[in-house]
């Protein structure tokens, strides 16, 4: 999050997919007057169909369309024989291509591209107050209006109620320092949300031109938030794990994009994955800063409101900045893996951001229990299972198949509290949990984590099960019908 500041200023990245093919064994031999290839490269004709290029060594270069691909295809293979012919290799042909055929993908260009669709620019707007020192009238004191800036992501979209739902940081909608009383509660009184390509940011009124900003009844500081500004409500959110939820008009956002979507979210994420941020760093515009997941878990600490907390993340060394907060972090398919929520001033290197599991857990949660017609249920909320666990055997699995590889660990049960859940599902100090069953459907815990994440999914009249371990037996609880008594507010 970054405090108001300037005009924004934009900048667009666009990519192109090449293929190339390095021809080194073809360029040591012959005399001095033989022109050879040096290069091939494929690109797309303004028709949509593919065209070649061949470049020659003495500088010249010809355009194979896509309906001479057969002379095109004659070009690859007299390179490799040449190559033969030049080395005296004894190499198969699907060889030489897999050692001379390079591809330089740009595929995150087109991943980014598409994501800017599911962007926004945020302006969260409260009031504080503050004392002023006047020299004949002593201290007094001074409201006004401030205004942060941040980012957020199209989550979800409600076609039937033309309501589009963005997720975003707590900490982006949230002002310790707000005038509780003047401001309403310490989450800001109005958002407004810029869609990429269609930046502003909120300007001062004057309207008689005399080159003061002109205040509203209360005597606040007026802005005019300009005719590409979105306005969005405050539906929920968790101080504890930094995501907020916020609702606006779909038909508003359209106006502005009829290309906007919603997010598409990731099944999980790996350590070395690309990490790519898009965000509005320095409250200067969306822009993209691309890295890799560092590590997949890690807990940080940081203040808010008024005390410190800890906060689950995954570690990535993509340069974050001011204002980057509640921007999304997306993998090179363009899929959500988290939302960037903090940085270590001192090293760009080593930034954070809440997991896409923690995210759509809350997420969800939110926009469920604002939609279950029940006033008495805001915000998110989860069930008290009544037990205690401890991680042990902890080791890391790789996948040959798939290339990634993660943590593992046993999770077992330190202790039981009496008259929970657990204990009434029949669980004991030493279990194992090796999954918990929501309504038939099995999710595997394989860190201690994830038990709070499944338990975000969980609503009254759920059914619950819990598969475990005891003396070397697997066994399988009961169900358990959750009700609303055991589902408590998360802060």
């Amino acid at each position: 999050m970054k405090q108001f500041a300037k005009t924004a200023a934009i900048c667009t990245a666009a990519g192109i997919l090449a293929l190339g093919l390095a021809l080194t064994g073809c360029s040591t031999g012959g005399t001095s007057n033989e022109v050879y290839v040096t290069s091939i490269s494929q690109t797309t004709a303004s028709d949509g169909t593919p065209q070649y290029t061949v470049f020659y060594s003495d500088g010249t270069s010809a355009v194979l369309s896509g309906s001479t691909s057969e002379k095109s295809s004659n070009i690859v293979k007299d390179a490799y024989e040449a190559y033969l012919e030049e080395t005296g290799e004894e190499l198969s042909f699907s060889d030489f291509l897999k050692g001379y055929l390079s591809v330089e993908d740009d595929s995150n260009a087109q991943a980014v591209a598409a994501c800017l669709n599911s962007t926004l620019k945020i302006y969260a707007e409260s009031v504080e107050t503050q004392l002023s020192l006047n020299p004949f009238w002593g201290t007094t004191e001074v409201s006004d209006v401030v205004i942060s800036t941040g980012a957020a992501v199209i989550y979800r979209i409600d076609e039937e109620t033309d309501t589009a739902y963005l997720v975003t940081n707590y900490h982006v909608v949230y002002n310790e320092d707000a005038d509780t009383e003047k401001n309403g509660g310490t989450i800001a009184r109005a958002v407004h949300g810029y869609l990429y390509g269609s930046e502003s940011e909120p300007s001062l009124v004057d309207e008689d031109g005399d080159g003061t900003a002109d205040t509203d009844e209360n005597g606040y500081t007026e802005y005019d938030y300009g005719e590409s500004a979105v306005a969005f409500e405050y539906v929920g959110g968790s101080m504890e794990n930094d995501i907020a939820v916020l609702r606006g008009s779909l038909s508003a956002l359209r106006a502005l994009n009829p290309d906007v979507k919603a997010v598409t979210v990731a099944d999980g994420y790996y350590v070395g994955e690309t990490a790519i941020a898009i965000g509005n760093p320095e409250g200067e515009g969306i822009s993209v800063t691309q890295g890799i997941i560092s590590t997949e878990y890690e807990e940080i600490t940081l203040e808010m409101g008024g005390k410190y907390r800890s906060y689950r993340t995954l570690r990535i060394d993509t340069s974050l900045y001011e204002g980057n907060s509640g921007g999304g972090l997306f993998n090179l398919s363009g899929e959500l893996i988290g939302i960037t929520n903090a940085g270590n001033k001192e090293d760009q290197n080593i930034n954070y951001a809440v997991p896409i599991d923690l995210v759509t857990g809350i997420a969800d949660n939110i926009i469920d229990y604002s939609l279950d017609h029940d006033d008495s249920t805001n915000g998110a909320y989860r069930i008290t299972l009544g037990v205690s666990v401890t991680a042990q055997s902890s080791r890391y699995v790789y996948d040959g198949e798939t290339g990634y590889g993660h943590i593992e660990e046993e999770v077992t049960a330190a202790s039981v509290t009496k008259g929970s859940v657990a204990e009434t599902l029949g669980l004991k100090e030493g279990d194992v949990i090796d999954a918990i069953l929501v309504n038939g459907t099995e999710h595997e815990i394989l860190r201690t984590f994830q038990i709070y994440d499944v338990l975000l999914t969980v609503r009254a009249g759920d059914s619950i099960r819990i598969r475990y371990e005891r003396d070397g037996t697997l066994q399988v609880t009961d169900g358990y019908t959750v009700s609303s008594t055991d589902l408590s507010p998360i802060e």
